[in-house]
């Protein structure tokens, strides 16, 4: 190759990149993802928390927009309408599936991809301290050998609390003995400390410090192993609700179509946020348990979670 050839190509190279022709690759993402928080209370604080520390590592950050309601689906169909580019996600859970088999939203699971699993809830079950009930079997005895109805509360027909309250009362034999009340989500402490209902259901951050003031007690988890959170309070299938088993999974998806290579960034941001520190020391005292998993065996838990909660819904008649 002569002399004049390679200075050719050297002054054809250097015009190519002041014209553009070869223009170096954007960096994922190059304008702030917007994260959609689906609900309040602690989902909200740990999706707050998520997308701080996730911002750290990516070259623009993570923003959480609440767009609560309608038990998820407010929130689940703006994202659902956007484009699928990576710039909107959101923080999701089981109510994906309770949300399409309870009638809320006209598109499943599948309508979006999954990023990653990043934590689990597990419900627990309280009631008044001064009702009396040290355990679980004091409750269910104390109300079947009595006329009394057992004031519940519920957060919302349908919604994972209280499609867990139904699964719970049903293991224990009591669905013929409640009365179920209604109230405003993140409100079950206060319902309960007025006296309006006699037993809630709700995340352990909302019932450990009035439990830790001696006014309420919890008889139970919802899981069936102890959580760390309150490892001295029993499962509800220790308590005598057989093989009860439900948690809550809180996760990130996005749009079905958005590219494999973005999913890719925002797994490695998310698993980066979930395994931190600081992360971890929040869950000690939010209330929640640190589960990164990454977007397919997050997919494939999705998957087999929505079968068994159409199930759940249509056997306890909740998909009307």
């Amino acid at each position: 190759m002569g002399l004049r050839t390679v200075k050719w190509i050297v002054g054809a190279t250097a015009l190519a990149l002041v014209f553009g022709q070869v223009p170096a690759k954007a960096e994922f993402p190059e304008k702030p993802v917007e994260m959609t928080v689906l609900f309040g209370g602690t989902a909200q604080t740990i999706g707050q928390l998520l997308a701080e520390l996730m911002s750290k590592n990516l070259a623009n950050p993570v923003v959480p927009v609440a767009r609560t309601g309608g038990g998820g689906s407010v929130g689940y169909n703006y994202v659902h309408g956007t484009d699928p580019d990576g710039y909107n996600i959101v923080w999701n859970s089981n109510s994906i599936s309770t949300g399409y088999h309870g009638g809320k939203t006209d598109f499943d699971y599948t309508a979006f991809k999954p990023i990653a699993k990043i934590s689990v809830e597990v419900p627990a079950f309280a009631v008044r301290a001064d009702a009396g009930w040290e355990t679980l079997q004091d409750m269910v005895d104390d109300i079947k050998s009595s006329d009394k109805k057992l004031k519940v509360g519920a957060s919302g027909k349908g919604s994972f609390t209280h499609l867990t309250t139904m699964a719970l009362l049903d293991k224990l034999g009591l669905s013929d003995k409640v009365i179920h009340v209604p109230y405003d989500q993140g409100k079950a402490p206060v319902e309960l400390l007025a006296g309006r209902i006699d037993a809630a259901l709700q995340w352990p951050g909302q019932f450990i410090s009035h439990s830790e003031a001696g006014t309420i007690n919890i008889l139970c988890v919802t899981s069936k192993d102890r959580i760390s959170a309150l490892p001295d309070v029993q499962t509800c299938a220790e308590g005598g609700a057989g093989d009860l088993d439900i948690t809550m999974w809180r996760g990130l998806a996005a749009p079905a179509d958005t590219p494999d290579e973005v999913i890719v960034v925002l797994e490695e941001a998310a698993q980066k946020a979930a395994t931190s520190d600081e992360f971890v020391e929040a869950s000690k005292t939010v209330g929640f348990e640190p589960a990164f998993t990454g977007h397919a065996e997050f997919g494939d838990q999705i998957a087999a979670d929505d079968k068994w909660i159409g199930e759940l819904i249509k056997q306890l008649g909740l998909n009307n």
